[in-house]
């Protein structure tokens, strides 16, 4: 431990040429040990993947110098190549072929000789949890398990160093849970140094160190405690009092000119101030009662989110929306009653029940495979339901599913834009096929560009947006004909937490002005923010109820306390035990 497997000296690299030049990194220095997991943290368009893509000898830097495992990365590529794993976002795997065929041609490339592919195959297999699924294709695999078999196609040769950028994007807390334990048996079992970047805060917080990036800068490289340490008397839980909205409060302390972040936890809020500000205990007013922050721990996050916003930032624009009328929110506007889909001989759903109101924010949450993506599919009147009772905005599914689809808006969990389109022609396409022309189309185009702060970029190439851009554009698209319900499916995936907090106050604005959303997540803590969710498993109910419920429902001498994840795990887990 502390000899060096990658170092950077004073990299450079840039995009584009004359004035469309971008600088993705721009004089970096980082150093990552043997023996270490070292997390790649930054916001979106930080320069996590170009760094990434450096180290593993597939792009050249413009000016420094790069050296993988004591060998010039730049003047020696294919021989960096052949020692190190590496885990791009979106692993190739070739999803017509089966696991077995992915695993034997991943060991063509890699030159892995055939008198050890057997043994090797089987300890991958088994260490990933695939063995009864060889023969299964790639593209019938659920999301945790596709990525389980890319991390076991990057892990054929046992490389010295292993890349992995954003392993964990878009896999349930269980398959995140398992990748993480076959991440850390290679370190152990192996020595195996580890590189990885990561949306997940919590998971940079396991790293050995982590280096800070922002904006092609290095801000930092250190063992996550040293990034918190400097917020000591800084962080604080506030317990929501009684009758008070913790949407609402959390709204109206991020508009604090003393508060750095306020993020909502369960019946809790959690508090971050700048230094040396005094915390505004009276923001209820006079009626209300006064504030009571308690002191906590920094954590790595707290200080991510203070570090990379600035007191002076102003908060993101909220939708401007009319507000919906008491009585109003009391109506059933989204229902599923005993709802089947089979595909085949196969049941993707098996007879689950629930409803939505007006106005709430409902989860629909599961692992990789559970079910939900096949439920909010028939929901969005995209999939006939094989057997039950759907309904939508008072229309059912079976017998008015283009009514239906008119009164609610959808985004996809890959971002349904065109990225040879400008975001203004984006728009102004999604607005048309709304529906809407002329002054109205004009009027909607104008409020989507203003109240998702688009407009410095309307004449920008969709496809040259960072990822949290894009989330803004097809979040505003799916708004464009005031949808009376909203459909997100996993909107938050990959994006940074910055870009997760400004998703959430505007959802949570679109709430209070009751619109109803249905959202999908494999973001735990983003579950805190709905009013009711379901947690399903093999295409059931698991559980429904609120946060709270759910959570107290996990509760044991384990978890005395525990989180969303805890509860969703427990669930989980008992359900695979018992099956």
């Amino acid at each position: 431990m502390g000899d060096l497997v990658l170092q950077l000296q004073g990299v450079v690299r840039r995009f584009g040429s004359g004035e469309a030049t971008t600088t993705a990194l721009d004089g970096v220095d980082l150093a990552v040990r043997q023996g270490e997991v070292t997390g790649l943290i930054g916001p979106d368009g930080a320069g996590k993947t170009t760094l990434m893509r450096l180290a593993a000898a597939l792009l050249l830097p413009d000016e420094g110098h790069i050296e993988v495992l004591g060998v010039d990365a730049v003047a020696e590529p294919v021989a960096v190549q052949s020692r190190i794993g590496y885990m791009p976002q979106r692993f190739g795997l070739y999803e017509d072929l089966s696991v077995q065929e992915n695993l034997d041609l991943y060991a063509d490339l890699q030159g892995l000789p055939s008198a050890r592919r057997a043994a090797r195959y089987d300890e991958l297999m088994h260490m990933t949890g695939l063995a009864p699924f060889r023969k299964r294709l790639a593209g019938k695999l659920s999301g945790g398990m596709k990525q389980k078999l890319g991390l076991a196609c990057a892990l054929l040769r046992e490389p010295e160093l292993l890349l992995l950028d954003e392993p964990t994007v878009g896999v349930d807390p269980v398959s995140r849970r398992e990748l993480w334990q076959i991440v850390y048996r290679q370190v152990r079992d192996h020595g195996m140094s580890v590189l990885l970047s990561t949306a997940y805060l919590d998971e940079a917080e396991r790293c050995d160190r982590v280096a800070l990036l922002h904006q092609g800068r290095l801000l930092g490289i250190d063992c996550p405690a040293v990034f918190s340490e400097p917020l000591k008397g800084d962080c604080f839980v506030l317990e929501v009092p009684p009758g008070v909205s913790a949407r609402r409060l959390q709204r109206d302390l991020q508009a604090q000119a003393a508060i750095a972040d306020a993020l909502v936890e369960g019946e809790h809020l959690r508090v971050v101030r700048w230094p040396d500000q005094p915390l505004p205990t009276d923001l209820l007013g006079a009626q209300g009662p006064a504030l009571d922050f308690q002191p906590v721990t920094p954590r790595f996050e707290d200080a991510f989110i203070r570090l990379l916003r600035s007191p002076d930032e102003q908060p993101p624009q909220m939708p401007q929306l009319e507000p919906a009328s008491a009585d109003a929110r009391d109506e059933v506007v989204i229902r599923a009653d005993h709802v089947v889909r089979r595909f085949g001989d196969f049941v993707a759903v098996k007879g689950i029940s629930f409803e939505v109101r007006q106005g709430e924010v409902f989860g629909l949450l599961g692992a990789n495979g559970a079910g939900k993506s096949t439920t909010f599919r028939m929901l969005c009147g995209l999939l006939p339901a094989s057997d039950g009772h759907l309904s939508v905005a008072g229309h059912d599914l079976r017998h008015a599913a283009a009514q239906a689809r008119a009164r609610i808006g959808y985004m996809a969990q890959k971002f349904s834009l065109y990225a040879n389109l400008t975001v203004l022609q984006n728009l102004r396409f999604f607005a048309a096929a709304y529906g809407l022309h002329g002054k109205r189309q004009s009027e909607r185009v104008d409020w989507a560009l203003d109240n998702f702060e688009l407009r410095p970029l309307a004449r920008r190439n969709t496809g040259e947006l960072s990822l949290g851009h894009k989330q803004r554009l097809a979040f505003a698209a799916a708004l464009m004909h005031e949808p009376q319900i909203l459909f997100l499916d996993e909107p938050t995936s990959g994006v940074d937490p910055i870009a997760r907090r400004e998703f959430w106050a505007r959802t949570n604005a679109l709430a209070e002005a009751g619109i109803t959303v249905l959202v999908t997540t494999h973001f735990m803590e983003e579950a805190n923010y709905c009013d009711r969710l379901v947690i399903m498993a093999e295409g059931e109910v698991l559980a429904e109820g609120t946060p709270r419920e759910i959570r107290e429902g996990e509760r044991d001498p384990q978890h005395p306390v525990p989180s969303m994840e805890d509860a969703f795990i427990a669930l989980v887990s008992r359900r695979e035990a018992a099956a």
